[in-house]
């Protein structure tokens, strides 16, 4: 199928996804992950409407920043080291993985330098407890969130996770009831730099069952744009 069909089809999932949790489809973000998939494809997507997407390594974003059409919001979703920032704190909308104390003091640092008065973050939560996965634990949140009210320029828009594995099975679902009802307690508190707006999770294999358990911005990519091309 066309990206364009793709796209329509992942549209209606969200819709009737949302419609089971009581909300519309317009409650929901789409962001379109790119990870090894050319230019090309992206303006694509964004012809066909696609407003945000997501990429996983600062490289890409590098490489494909001026060949996509403008406009679009860009998500760093992936893994960021400290290092980087300074690579992509003046282009990207908002980064999905904030884990650490240090390397929010280094978004920062970064702000600062390059003249950014705000910049979006969500702080990444290790739900399944998997060394492999990147992200604190759901015990950690409130001490990110008090470091997080000393800084001026980073801006907590909310909470991401990436579950261990896709069954679509009941451990999923609770693993995101559990992350939503944080995220839930953490939005009735509002501080100058703290707005808990987006919840992320969900991706091509259970972004349904994210959004019934509360998700308001899904990362789709293979569903989208088909197989990754991991040799390039």
């Amino acid at each position: 199928m066309s990206i364009e069909n793709n796209l329509s089809e992942i549209r209606k999932r969200i819709a009737d996804a949302a419609e089971k949790s009581g909300r519309r489809a317009e409650d929901i973000t789409l962001i379109a992950v790119t990870k090894t998939h050319p230019a090309e494809a992206i303006n694509e997507a964004i012809e066909c409407g696609v407003t945000d997407i997501g990429e996983n390594k600062v490289q890409e974003i590098m490489e494909k920043y001026d060949l996509v059409k403008k406009g679009v919001r860009w998500h760093l979703i992936g893994h960021l080291q400290t290092n980087k920032v300074k690579y992509i704190i003046d282009k990207v909308h908002m980064i999905h993985s904030v884990d650490s104390q240090k390397l929010m003091e280094e978004i920062e640092r970064q702000a600062e330098k390059h003249d950014v008065d705000s910049i979006n973050i969500l702080i990444q939560v290790n739900m399944s407890g998997e060394e492999t996965k990147f992200g604190i634990s759901i015990d950690e949140v409130d001490d990110m969130l008090e470091y997080a009210k000393t800084l001026k320029r980073v801006k907590v828009c909310g909470l991401m996770t990436i579950l261990a594995k896709i069954d679509k099975g009941m451990s999923n679902r609770l693993q995101f009831r559990d992350i939503n009802n944080k995220f839930i307690d953490i939005s009735k508190n509002k501080y100058d730099n703290i707005d808990m707006k987006f919840l992320s999770m969900g991706m091509s294999g259970d972004f349904e069952l994210a959004i019934e358990e509360g998700s308001n911005m899904v990362r789709v990519g293979t569903a989208i744009f088909g197989d990754r091309d991991y040799s390039k």
